[in-house]
């Protein structure tokens, strides 16, 4: 029996295709497995190991009671749709229609894929960033359509577009320009004037902007995040996608949403409707209420304070073990070189941390195409993340130190 088909298209896309034809397990697996088994910190998988709000999960709780417990409405509970509505406006002085405008998805992870599914296919070209999350690649490989990309490049301000890049990248084939910010991996925030070189690209190419804004929340040192939809003539192709994940330290619930033009969202739909359909009945309302309520939204602001905090101590820590570290602006994450300690593989690293320091990453490789020009200066790259408890970070400092004395 063949098991030919478009799966296969996902594993040459993401790396996992192995040399026998047979399927490797993502590097998140291997790396969260490797810690399982040695007792290491697992600092390569990023979600919090502390609850978001308590009213909020009582909200949840509540809900379940008040039987909140079949299916939604497809394009998502009225009081959830009118809260991301809200949200938008509040935060961005967006303008966007709750009944026709907003979708509740799956999480961020759901509403990328049917947004990519909905509007690309063969002949398509979909522009990311790179290194690019993970899901991006195989979503693009299931459309069919061809994946492009333009590099973050390394400067003394971090990771920086790189303008001339950009302008190459864009072709006339360019459907869908799909955009991360906070970025994951770097913890770059784009600037505007990056943001409007992409938008101005955009435009003369007629594309569409697909925008992952998971992180909107967590900004770090007066930096801005800045949706592509607030950007003149932006709104109009723009579709925002975020999520309750990691604003509200709830990544289980995958509750996310996508707000944009009644057209694109009525495409978005249209696939949304034959993936999962809905999910996630009583964790709508909870999120609705989190979206809405001043206590949640302040609850925000001391984490991404707390999250600053973190980042630095185990920025210090990855420098006083000869780390060379790109402070991140934004985002759960950090990358540090690994080759001022010889290795110039970063997922050889990897592989060896917990024996060599009983910790875990992830070599940034995971979020690169194999010989491209990303892929060969982010070789020796390590991501890790600091959305753990204090005193997770402060052991697996104290860990690391172990490779100075090596």
């Amino acid at each position: 029996m063949s098991t030919a088909g478009r799966w296969r298209d996902v594993l040459r896309a993401t790396g996992l295709l192995a040399p026998d034809g047979g399927t490797r397990p993502t590097i998140f697996a291997e790396m969260s497995a490797l810690a399982a088994s040695t007792g290491a910190i697992n600092l390569g998988q990023g979600f919090p190991d502390v609850d978001g709000p308590e009213a909020i999960k009582r909200a949840a709780m509540a809900a379940i009671e008040a039987g909140h417990n079949q299916y939604p409405p497809g394009a998502g509970i009225p009081a959830l749709r009118a809260a991301v509505a809200t949200h938008q406006r509040r935060h961005y002085r967006l303008e966007v229609d709750p009944e026709t405008e907003v979708l509740i998805t799956t999480g961020a992870t759901e509403a990328l894929a049917a947004a990519v599914l909905a509007l690309a296919g063969p002949g398509d070209e979909v522009l990311t960033l790179e290194p690019f999350y993970d899901s991006y690649a195989a979503v693009i490989a299931l459309a069919g359509a061809a994946h492009t990309t333009a590099p973050l490049v390394r400067g003394p301000a971090g990771f920086r577009l790189d303008p001339a890049a950009l302008r190459l990248a864009f072709t006339d084939r360019t459907r869908i320009v799909l955009l991360n910010s906070p970025h994951n991996p770097t913890g770059t925030v784009l600037t505007r004037a990056e943001l409007t070189l992409i938008a101005q690209l955009a435009t003369a190419h007629d594309a569409i902007v697909i925008t992952d804004e998971v992180y909107e929340h967590l900004v770090y040192d007066g930096a801005e995040h800045i949706p592509v939809a607030t950007l003149p003539g932006m709104a109009a192709r723009t579709l925002t996608i975020s999520s309750v994940g990691k604003s509200f330290s709830f990544t289980g619930w995958k509750i996310g949403w996508v707000a944009g033009p009644a057209a694109l969202v009525e495409a978005v739909r249209t696939v949304k409707q034959f993936l999962t359909y809905v999910s996630g009945a009583p964790f709508q309302p909870a999120v609705a209420t989190a979206l809405t309520d001043a206590a949640a939204s302040a609850w925000v602001v001391d984490l991404a304070a707390s999250l600053a905090g973190r980042r630095d101590l185990l920025c210090a820590g990855l420098e006083r073990a000869g780390f060379d570290v790109i402070r991140p602006q934004g985002t759960y994450f950090v990358v540090a070189d690994g080759a001022p300690l010889g290795f110039d593989d970063g997922a050889e690293l990897c592989r060896r941390l917990p024996e060599l320091a009983g910790v875990v990453g992830v070599p940034v490789s995971a979020f690169t195409r194999a010989g491209s020009a990303a892929d060969a200066a982010l070789r020796s790259a390590v991501r890790f993340t600091f959305v753990k408890r204090e005193s997770v970070l402060r052991e697996a400092v104290i860990r690391l130190a172990e490779l100075a004395a090596r």
